[in-house]
């Protein structure tokens, strides 16, 4: 599908794999409305970016925001690109070292903020897309975030690494229930990335992962995450397909 002129969606977009994907696709030329918090910094964001790009704030598992934000797209040019990243993380164990079980109530939170949060989004944006008249063959895209950690997670990673793999289960689900409407699905399964979350971590914990990376042994750039994103958009045969994007990394336990 051509990038230029077309609307987009993307979620977590004040930042990080977010904030690149926005980028590139407003570079492109398409139309975009970024969706973060109201505690983000989507509105400075969308300024810095330019190209007339718009911020909306939402929860991504607040139907009525969200629905917002797709009637902003819509505005300014039909929605046919959707790229979701946004998410959230808890590091806990089943049951921590007094013996104590994990709290439910932090499962349940990564649980709805990413696996519910990514379904709402998905059903909502795709509505819209199947009102399009088709453009080079499809009425839309829509990109999911999964992560390595739903194939490899991590001691600590279970609600983040279950959420993830409910993600990765979703997507050719998804791909076969809208392929009627010409509308395609696919997830990208980033590894190591340098994003804010790690850019808390040590430089020497931050080299260390990325020596764990077997081929390139660096980080991701968020730019790469976004290459991959706009790629899928324009390659019609991607769908129903989630893309490692890990430098065939694979984790280790902790």
């Amino acid at each position: 599908m051509e990038i230029n002129g077309i609307g987009a969606l993307v979620t977590g977009g004040a930042s990080g794999l977010g904030r690149a994907s926005a980028e590139r696709l407003a570079r492109l030329g398409a139309k975009v409305v970024i969706v973060d918090l109201p505690t983000s910094r989507g509105e400075e964001v969308a300024h810095e970016i330019g190209h007339g790009v718009k911020f909306v704030a939402a929860d991504v598992t607040d139907s009525e925001a969200i629905q917002a934000a797709v009637d902003a797209v819509s505005a300014m040019a039909p929605l046919r690109a959707v790229v979701h990243c946004a998410g959230r993380s808890h590091a806990m164990r089943i049951i921590d070292r007094e013996g104590n079980a994990g709290s439910l109530e932090n499962y349940e939170g990564v649980i709805r903020t990413n696996l519910i949060g990514s379904f709402n989004v998905l059903r909502l944006t795709a509505a819209a897309m199947a009102r399009n008249e088709p453009l080079d063959g499809d009425r839309g895209v829509v990109i999911m975030t999964a992560s390595a950690a739903a194939y490899e997670g991590q001691i600590g990673q279970i609600p983040y690494a279950s959420s993830k793999a409910g993600v990765v289960g979703m997507t050719i689900v998804a791909a076969r229930d809208l392929a009627g409407r010409a509308v395609r699905v696919c997830t990208i399964a980033p590894g190591l990335f340098d994003t804010p979350l790690l850019a808390r971590l040590p430089e020497e914990t931050k080299a260390s992962l990325a020596k764990s990376v077997p081929h390139p042994a660096r980080l991701g750039s968020p730019a790469e995450f976004a290459l991959m994103a706009t790629q899928i958009i324009e390659n019609p045969l991607l769908n129903g397909e989630t893309i490692r994007l890990d430098g065939a990394l694979r984790m280790a336990p902790r």
